[in-house]
């Protein structure tokens, strides 16, 4: 039976962030915080405190005209983009039009006691309005991490992680963003890995509703929740892997966001790595899951210190430090193992 839990807690707020206080302190932390103002002086914003409109005229005047993705949903969704009710497909349809087609059926809207939803969501702004990233910077970051856009009216983003570190800087409209620690992920019930809403899968659980007979263990992720509600000019960091859900507050909403990732760019998916372990792993003996869990804690996650201190480094191979040579080897030999187990004939160096 759906229930209304009350547990608000709200993100640290800081204003006037600098990039030293961002880069040594913040990050480090790896928790969620709202940056007062961070967007303040965007011109961007300025329009979008005038007016729905001021704002929707200043993004057309960047727009090239080409095609980009929008996902609609019927007005009886009343904006929440969800699966449907066997979960065999999704309660929204995705389109391709003009973002500025988009934009003007989002303002011819506004009124309409319930409208259809509509969303342009995570569209590379220097591909679809080049020039607006030179007047809206963002100096926490380095240049070389590109900004992202979406534009919609009132709507609920499901609750959902993504693998890299976020700032999102709200332009037009409000947001509430609600988020949870990695560590929540078995509290928040993740639906299909394979068939997801948009890239990520999603939390299974309403915030707004609990069903708490089919969810119970969400009451513990309950008491892990903040919020962070923004206003135009406000940002929030999100950091890798934090779960959040996203409330689009007012008829018209703009917001710009940047995802970066400090990792190695050659190291590969985890993700890919997780389903090998699946494969491999999940339907083991309990004894050798044991086993094998502890040389993961060993060799993979570190949690006793260097395993190969003991060793030289000429016989240490993968297990020790790894360059962009070495990990391609290990690739290679994946991939031959791969193959074999596959029945798939690998033809030398094709």
């Amino acid at each position: 039976m759906p229930v209304t839990i009350n547990n608000e807690r709200h993100v640290p707020v800081i204003e006037g962030v600098t990039v030293e206080q961002f880069r040594d302190e913040i990050v480090p932390a790896g928790r969620p915080v709202l940056l007062k103002g961070l967007a303040a002086d965007w011109p961007a914003v300025r329009r979008g405190q005038e007016s729905a409109d001021a704002i929707a005229n200043y993004i057309h005047g960047f727009d090239r005209g080409a095609d980009v993705e929008t996902i609609v949903g019927r007005p009886d969704i009343e904006g929440r983009f969800f699966y449907n009710d066997d979960l065999s497909g999704f309660n929204f349809a995705r389109l391709h039009e003009t973002l500025g087609n988009t934009i003007n059926r989002l303002l011819a809207s506004r009124g309409e006691p319930q409208p259809p939803t509509a969303y342009i969501q995570s569209i590379g702004i220097k591909d679809f309005l080049p020039g607006f990233e030179l007047e809206n910077r963002l100096d926490l970051l380095s240049s070389d991490v590109t900004p992202h856009i979406w534009i919609g009216n009132r709507l609920n983003v499901q609750t959902h992680f993504d693998l890299r570190d976020n700032i999102a800087c709200l332009v037009a409209g409000r947001r509430r963003f609600t988020l949870f620690p990695p560590e929540q992920t078995p509290n928040l019930y993740p639906g299909p890995f394979e068939l997801t809403l948009s890239g990520p899968p999603v939390s299974m659980v309403k915030l707004d509703e609990p069903d708490l007979e089919r969810y119970p263990k969400f009451v513990e992720a309950a008491k892990h929740m903040l919020v962070a509600d923004l206003e135009p000019g406000d940002a929030v960091y999100v950091p890798y892997f934090w779960w959040h859900n996203v409330e689009s507050l007012d008829e018209f909403n703009v917001l710009v966001n940047f995802w970066w990732n400090d990792a190695p760019r050659d190291l590969g998916s985890p993700f890919d790595a997780m389903l090998h372990g699946l494969l491999a792993l999940r339907e083991l003996p309990e004894n050798q899951r044991q086993a094998w869990k502890t040389m993961f804690e060993t060799y993979v996650f570190l949690e006793h210190g260097d395993p190969v201190a003991h060793l030289p480094d000429i016989v240490r191979g993968p297990l020790g430090y790894q360059d962009e040579d070495l990990r391609q080897y290990i690739r290679l030999m994946l991939l031959q193992s791969m193959a074999q187990q596959a029945g798939v004939n690998l033809k030398q160096g094709g």
